[in-house]
């Protein structure tokens, strides 16, 4: 049973990342971070983009916690928690990964999916990329997502308070 402390922090770890994933996304990426992740929004053909150095910045998150849980590094100091804290943000990492840039970006592979939650992350993510520029947009989470239509209606809302601009092939 000594197991299960360490699986019930990884668990709350990864589910606290996606908090984490989403507040960076509105507060860091769309605002003063916005130099790095601007590319991610305009097409181009590159294999990489300013916008994969957030994926440097989370590597350094979970390897800074597996350094703070290592007696190797800390001593006697060592903060146990800190390498389940540090294995679920790598855990979250891999699963943004496989979400974000291989399902939703199909960078590393080619499916469309046509139903259930897979589409719904899909359509979720593709009305984030419908605003022009960094100002108001929807759907700041990476694998939490919500109802499309209701991201719809609130992009329709944005546009019309003048807060958004959003691309025309979303029929705006």
């Amino acid at each position: 049973m000594e197991w299960i402390a360490p699986l019930l922090i990884v668990l709350a770890s990864v589910a606290a990342m996606e908090w984490v994933a989403w507040a960076s996304h509105k507060y860091v990426m769309h605002g003063f971070g916005w130099a790095w992740h601007r590319d991610h929004h305009e097409p181009h053909d590159r294999l990489l983009e300013k916008n994969d150095l957030f994926a440097l910045v989370g590597a350094g998150m979970s390897i800074a916690m597996f350094a703070v849980g290592s007696p190797l590094v800390m001593g006697a100091g060592a903060w146990w928690p800190g390498t389940w804290i540090g294995l679920g943000i790598l855990a979250y990492g891999v699963i943004y990964t496989l979400v974000h840039d291989g399902l939703v970006h199909q960078r590393y592979f080619r499916w469309v999916p046509r139903s259930g939650y897979a589409r719904r992350l899909v359509q979720a993510h593709r009305l984030h990329h419908a605003t022009i520029g960094k100002e108001g947009g929807v759907s700041f989470g990476f694998v939490i997502a919500r109802d499309p239509a209701r991201l719809k209606a609130e992009l329709k809302r944005q546009r019309e308070a003048g807060i958004a601009v959003v691309r025309e092939s979303l029929g705006g």
